[in-house]
């Protein structure tokens, strides 16, 4: 039953609202707690703007629309046209390219309980959603609602580092423990707990990477530090950059772009041309000079340049010692290979040694330049550079070892 302030709440509303709240009150209590205190709620956004008319009854929930950006854009249209424009909302294309997304368990993608979980931040059509329900009917597509958490939608929950923790935490992308333990980190939580006054200088995660509130999200080196073009000035790491992305299936065994490049190109996720870096560089070193000096901005990001160079070396390194066991037959070349790891097979690759470099590029190097650009010294080294040190000697010496099998088992 409704109390006093339920019947006094519902006066408010239009009057299919009002038969949403009757039911949903006692079925997901929660969602309609939610809602009630939400900016939604406030100015007359009721179920029906999100949901559609078509849900009427117990029986016919199934017709009950699933919200994308589009849905949202009838009043955030700036917002959605930044996110739409942004790297979140390749998600879910860029973990569909990777070469064996098909071989984990479909809960894990389509299930959302695994890459299909942060990744569903870039499913933003109506068809996306129609695939997903076609695997499984529980499951939802979200979007926007990815960092505004529905019901509330709240921005100030949009707003905290603590937003950004559910997906960018863990293996690959350690971001939030990079951050949440740098000095950046210390210090947001520092205010957060009144420790600091409200006028210190305490950036969060929105504040250097969604300036304004653009909802665009990027970064110049992107989200695996590889760009175009090559650096002519430095021959070594031009040559350890065309050996990584060759092991990225990005450029053939001549050097000339494969197709991957296109796909590159479409979705946007890496800069390919010096104006672009520069465009994504320039707007970090505006939101750092809010704090510091221009001089001091740019001497701490090229650190983080020079980290990449130096990680590349060491990841090209590595790279080369698996490609000549292909080469030279020790390892068998897969299907559809040139004779050359593949990088985003991740843990399905065939051998340990193809494994030890997978977790060498998607682990370490991404901890060691990460760690740099956060801010977190030991990210950068002892859980970033030097286990690239120990993956390298350990990748040689299976090598060797691969190889001394091979002579033996020829005799």
């Amino acid at each position: 039953m409704f109390s006093i302030a339920a019947a006094l709440f519902a006066l408010a509303l239009p009057a299919r609202a009002v038969d949403c709240v009757k039911c949903h009150q006692d079925q997901t209590p929660g969602v309609v707690a939610d809602w009630k205190v939400s900016r939604h709620a406030q100015v007359g956004v009721s179920c029906e703007t999100c949901h559609g008319k078509e849900h009427k009854k117990a029986t016919d929930a199934d017709k009950a629309a699933i919200p994308t950006p589009q849905t949202c854009a009838q009043c955030h249209k700036e917002r959605v046209d930044q996110f739409m424009a942004g790297k979140h909302a390749a998600a879910w294309a860029a973990m569909e390219a990777m070469p064996t997304i098909h071989m984990q368990p479909v809960e894990l993608t389509e299930g959302m309980k695994g890459c299909g979980a942060c990744h569903k931040i870039g499913a933003k059509s109506e068809a996306d959603v129609a695939k997903i329900r076609e695997k499984n009917a529980d499951y939802g597509m979200a979007s926007c609602d990815a960092c505004h958490t529905r019901h509330t939608f709240s921005a100030a929950e949009a707003r905290d580092p603590q937003a950004c923790r559910t997906c960018h935490m863990g293996f690959d992308h350690p971001q939030w423990e990079m951050y949440s333990g740098s000095k950046h980190g210390v210090r947001a939580q520092l205010k957060k707990d009144g420790v600091l006054p409200d006028t210190a200088s305490a950036p969060t995660c929105q504040t250097c990477h969604m300036p304004d509130g653009n909802h665009e999200v990027r970064t110049a080196w992107g989200f695996l530090a590889v760009r175009l073009p090559l650096p002519e000035d430095d021959p070594q790491w031009k040559a350890d950059r065309i050996t990584i992305l060759q092991a990225l299936g990005a450029l053939d065994l001549e050097g000339n772009p494969t197709p991957l490049v296109d796909v590159i190109k479409a979705a946007d996720v890496a800069r390919l041309d010096q104006a672009s870096f520069d465009a994504e560089r320039d707007k970090m070193v505006k939101v750092c000079t809010q704090c510091h000096s221009e001089q001091y901005a740019t001497g701490e990001l090229a650190k983080g340049d020079g980290v990449i160079r130096q990680a590349d070396h060491l990841m090209a390194e590595a790279i080369r010692i698996v490609a000549d066991l292909y080469k030279d037959g020790i390892i068998e070349t897969p299907e559809g290979h040139a004779p050359f790891p593949m990088l985003l097979e991740f843990h399905d690759a065939n051998t340990v040694i193809e494994q030890k470099l997978f977790v060498m590029f998607l682990e370490h190097r991404m901890r060691a330049f990460q760690g740099t650009f956060h801010a977190n010294p030991d990210y950068a080294l002892w859980y970033g550079w030097s286990e690239m040190v120990r993956d390298l000697a350990e990748i040689r010496e299976l090598a060797e070892q691969m190889r001394h099998n091979a002579a033996h088992a020829a005799e």
